[in-house]
């Protein structure tokens, strides 16, 4: 039997791929943090990190002195990924617990970001993507700040998404069993806003309220 060569093909559950650009970017629309793997000098890194999808590319900023940004911005290839956990699925064994999930994997390279105004283009997308509405609200940018701070954008050509819905899967001679089945439900969400010493006295602005 052939090997599959496609790092995009899982190796087991073919049926919960999915290549649509729509549920892919869905995924990501609503993941707020991916991580990045790389290899470099032989040595694996992994790296948790913001990021916002804006039409068919995927950015990140970091510190012009990270040493995570600096390599991968050289065009090391990467793998970028994101899951949302969905629910527990609780079986009536423990072979057969598993969890639903939506993930996203793809494999792409870092274009560094150096028109000023992409980069602050950027910098919104991100911003609104974590506190919606907020861009407009916050103290303008600096340019040192910008200067400071170096973006990369991904393509999202070589993507795909892997999805686990649904009730548990339990043997057929195990149905019957008095042992509880089903699913835990999980959710991500956010809980109301805690000021900090100086904002006690400031009104919430709409956008968080």
């Amino acid at each position: 039997m052939s090997k599959n060569t496609n790092p995009l093909m899982p190796s087991r559950l073919a049926k919960r791929m999915d290549t649509d650009k729509k549920t892919i970017y869905n995924i990501l629309d609503e993941a707020l943090h991916c991580t990045i793997s790389y290899v470099e000098d032989n040595k694996p890194f992994a790296i948790p990190t913001a990021f916002v999808r804006y039409d068919d590319k995927i950015y990140i900023h970091g510190s012009v002195g990270s040493h995570f940004i600096r390599a991968i911005e050289k065009g090391l290839p990467v793998c970028i990924s994101v899951t949302l956990m969905d629910a527990l699925v609780v079986a009536r064994s423990a072979f057969h617990h598993s969890v639903n999930y939506r993930s996203v994997i793809l494999f792409s390279t870092a274009e560094l970001i150096e028109d000023i105004e992409m980069k602050k283009n950027a910098f919104e997308w991100l911003i609104n993507k974590m506190v919606p509405q907020s861009w407009e609200y916050l103290r303008q940018i600096k340019e040192g700040e910008i200067n400071k701070t170096t973006v990369l954008a991904f393509d999202i050509d070589q993507a795909a998404a892997k999805i686990r819905t649904g009730m548990p899967i339990d043997d057929e001679e195990d149905i019957q069993l008095p042992i509880w089945s089903g699913i835990i439900p999980m959710e991500t969400r956010k809980l109301s806003p805690i000021a900090d010493e100086y904002s006690r006295n400031i009104p919430l602005p709409e956008h968080l309220s």
